[in-house]
């Protein structure tokens, strides 16, 4: 193979984990030559609504999936968190990369930590998992919607559009912007979204060539986790717009996986953790999320689609 092609969003975190994809691949493989090309995503198009509200089915996947489909480019790079748990046919996840940091920041032009809230204090988030949280510790709190990327967020937080807001510390930590972080949240404050801190590189399934690339920078803790955490995901049909989330710890061949459900308004907040063997993670997660449902999970997110579609 000549050149690989790897496909990503052009956002300044995408391109941050294409050229890491890049990096490692040509460390592994000293004379390959790879390539990056860029794919606008619906996801980057419609900046003025919420997630929520748009659908979340491959919003910032599909058109670099359908490129990989059509063989131009030969791998895709995503945010692990935004990869849906259920690919479209022909493509399969090849490789994840060590995860970095898999908690959430609060991030505050006043210097607030997650303790200094007070209702009246406007706090943004596009994540309903994040307002579910919040408002589960802090009721009188103001949730305000906020798109964009990091820099304009950051940019609008400074202009005075809200007084804090939550963002995956792992997307401030690779771009420079961890100045900027108040409080890193610890999971039992706000647990993380499934797979967050992890970096995804989805192939197509019958492309040997390109597998045994990847196979060698497939790094194998991070892979059992994020396994735990999809099963976790599919089993409760969660897409990546419904007030759910997970991480998972690893130790030796144990891995506890701790997961949430929770109503938009906090009020319902369900939580649960499972342990069981590294050698068999899915199963892990698909326990976690069958506790949950026993617990009346599926009812909180029935509610929560049907009330989307109105």
């Amino acid at each position: 193979m000549q050149v690989i092609k790897i496909g990503t969003r052009g956002s300044k975190l995408a391109l941050y984990q294409a050229n890491k994809t890049k990096e490692i691949l040509k460390k592994a493989f000293p004379g390959l030559s790879v390539e990056i090309c860029i794919i606008q995503t619906k996801g980057d198009k419609i900046l003025d609504v919420a997630l929520s509200k748009i659908g979340d089915k491959g919003l910032f996947t599909k058109e670099i999936e359908n490129a990989l489909l059509n063989g131009s480019v030969d791998l895709a790079v995503h945010s692990l968190k935004d990869l849906p748990t259920t690919l479209p046919h022909g493509l399969e996840l090849g490789a994840v990369l060590e995860r970095g940091e898999f908690r959430d920041a609060l991030v505050s032009h006043k210097g607030l930590q997650w303790n200094d809230l007070k209702p009246g204090h406007a706090v943004a988030t596009s994540s309903l998992r994040r307002q579910a949280a919040l408002l589960h510790q802090h009721p009188g709190i103001t949730i305000k919607d906020i798109r964009g990327n990091v820099e304009t967020r950051i940019r609008k937080m400074e202009e005075g559009y809200c007084d804090a807001m939550i963002m995956a510390a792992a997307g401030l930590q690779r771009l420079d912007l961890a100045k900027y972080i108040s409080e890193i949240l610890e999971p039992d404050t706000i647990m993380p979204a499934v797979s967050q801190g992890a970096i995804a590189i989805e192939i197509r399934e019958n492309d040997a060539e390109v597998k045994s690339l990847i196979d060698k920078i497939n790094h194998p803790s991070t892979s059992t986790a994020v396994k735990a955490e999809r099963a976790f995901l599919r089993t409760l049909e969660g897409g990546c717009q419904v007030p759910l989330g997970s991480y998972s710890k690893i130790e030796g061949e144990e891995i506890t996986l701790h997961g949430f459900v929770a109503s938009t308004n906090g009020e319902t907040f369900l939580t649960e953790k499972i342990s069981g063997s590294t050698s068999n993670p899915e199963a892990c997660g698909i326990a976690l999320a069958q506790k949950l449902i026993d617990m009346g999970a599926k009812a909180i997110l029935e509610q929560i689609r049907l009330n989307m579609q109105h």
